[in-house]
């Protein structure tokens, strides 16, 4: 059984400016989907319909901002609605945390939407090309999340042999250090299976030699889906929301219409094709 660390939020602090650990962990995020973008870009089917490096940046930018305003407002409509509705300023109080991954996403797909219709593009062609690209992306919000001792585990039995002891959660019962089985889950194993379906020719394959689109999009939608769903049984719910209907958190339920909806999108692109 560990101890969580207890890492200083603030990575470095130059007089006034204080770098936090989060602020490094989405800088590493974008960086990651610049690189990995920019190989898929550079690879068929993307290449042959004239994908280039310059696309690339021009989608991190749609996708940065989608990210923050979608998992901003994520948040504050699926988790608080309530209190932020009776203090509507504190909605713009980012620094004090409250990003929710589903609102998150909602937003990339938005910023994705906007982009393919002002370069004239198949919106899931758009995606296809970023979806094995975000979980790397994920993972690195996870080690976050780990660093900040937020997000922690349920209760778990003591003999585990990494049960961790958060302070932050004001008791000293061993939990399950959840953010790092998201890590693996959501963030390694999902990178993996999907930079793999990605890279296979079959992904895009179509009628008459043009690629189809959207079976890499649902395959993304349906691994973190399930992964995430998984993952919740180990992590704490939210205090304020404990658990809902069938005993599942807030997480798992928002989990099953992304999963239908990407079985779904796979099966239309696979009938398509």
């Amino acid at each position: 059984m560990f101890m969580h660390p207890q890492f200083d939020p603030i990575a470095i602090k130059l007089g006034p400016l204080a770098i936090h650990w989060y602020g490094i962990t989405y800088l590493v995020a974008f960086g990651l989907f610049l690189w990995l973008a920019s190989v898929r870009a550079r690879r068929s089917p993307f290449v042959d319909v004239g994908w280039t490096r310059r696309d690339v940046e021009d989608l991190l930018f749609y996708g940065v901002l989608g990210v923050i305003i979608g998992g901003r407002l994520g948040y504050v409509l699926f988790y608080k609605p309530g209190y932020y509705a009776a203090n509507p300023l504190e909605i713009f109080a980012v620094w004090k945390g409250g990003m929710a991954f589903h609102g998150g996403m909602l937003g990339v797909i938005a910023a994705m939407l906007v982009f393919a219709r002002t370069r004239k593009r198949s919106w899931m062609e758009v995606t296809d090309l970023i979806a094995p690209c975000v979980p790397t992306g994920l993972a690195s919000g996870r080690i976050g999340n780990f660093i900040n001792g937020e997000l922690w585990g349920r209760a778990a039995d003591p003999s585990l042999p990494w049960a961790m002891i958060y302070p932050q959660s004001g008791s000293n019962v061993p939990r399950h250090p959840s953010p790092l089985y998201q890590f693996a889950l959501e963030g390694l194993l999902l990178f993996a299976l999907l930079w793999w379906y990605g890279a296979r020719p079959g992904a895009y394959k179509g009628a008459r030699g043009q690629p189809t689109w959207g079976k890499v999009s649902g395959a993304f939608l349906v691994g973190y889906g399930v992964l995430r769903f998984v993952a919740e049984f180990f992590r704490e719910p939210d205090n304020f929301l404990g658990l809902l209907a069938l005993s599942l958190s807030m997480g798992q339920w928002l989990c099953v219409p992304m999963v239908l909806t990407g079985i779904a999108l796979w099966a239309w692109a696979q009938r398509r094709g």
